[in-house]
């Protein structure tokens, strides 16, 4: 392989690269807390493995505690692939929006389906992941709580409307900006034009009035 091949590879190698960290990557993002009776909901659960190169299988643990409650009701598992509701009260409207397809669980997310307003509450979500080293294991624990409201209907917080009309007045502020940089080089361009014309006059009025006066001076010296 020539110098030159091995100069066009590089750069296609390093965008492979790249691609793949992408695909590879955990984000641990907050689960939402406002769920909308009689709609779905999805409680967020995610706990990124810190070390990638090392295999390991999980399992995701889901527990309830009513707003009138004080105990701790354990309402979902998910291990092995196969997901399983173990209170009455989510009969049927529990389902898995994790990860898919691997034991080896970077979100562990459920969704709640037709919400009632005794889901509010706070909900518990535990991963337990084991790490498989080459003569051991290790087990590792993560615990992520939400706090979820019921409401009629869904209520928009004071942060998501000042970021609308933050946008909004990005917008327009981009926009009158771009107005008068455009009015600005249109009168750049004008004034250039009419300085170019008014030198093109004169210089043609000065080739002209040479041009008469060569004239005279031939008819005097005839």
């Amino acid at each position: 392989m020539s110098a030159g091949q091995e100069l066009l590879l590089l750069p296609l190698a390093l965008l492979a690269l790249q691609a793949s960290l992408c695909r590879g990557a955990c984000v641990e993002v907050d689960s939402n807390t406002e769920a909308v009776v009689s709609e779905g909901f999805k409680l967020g659960c995610i706990s990124c493995k810190k070390r990638g190169e090392v295999p390991a299988t999980a399992y995701v643990d889901w527990f309830f505690t009513a707003s009138d409650e004080t105990e701790e009701s354990h309402i979902y598992r998910y291990e092995n692939k196969k997901g399983d509701t173990t209170d009455p009260r989510f009969e049927d409207r529990l389902a898995w929006n994790g990860s898919k397809k691997t034991e080896d669980l970077q979100e562990g997310s459920i969704y709640i389906l037709n919400v009632t307003f005794n889901d509010t509450g706070t909900y518990t979500c535990i991963f337990t992941r084991i790490l498989k080293y080459k003569h051991f294991e290790y087990s590792a624990n993560f615990t992520k709580k939400v706090v979820m409201k019921v409401v009629p209907k869904l209520t928009r917080g004071l942060a998501s409307i000042l970021s609308e009309v933050m946008m909004y007045v990005t917008i327009i502020g981009l926009q009158v900006w771009l107005a008068i940089e455009m009015i600005y080089c249109y009168r750049k361009i004008s004034a250039a034009g009419e300085e170019a014309l008014r030198e093109s006059a004169a210089e043609y009025l000065a080739i002209a009035s040479e041009s008469k006066d060569n004239c005279a001076a031939v008819q005097v010296a005839e």
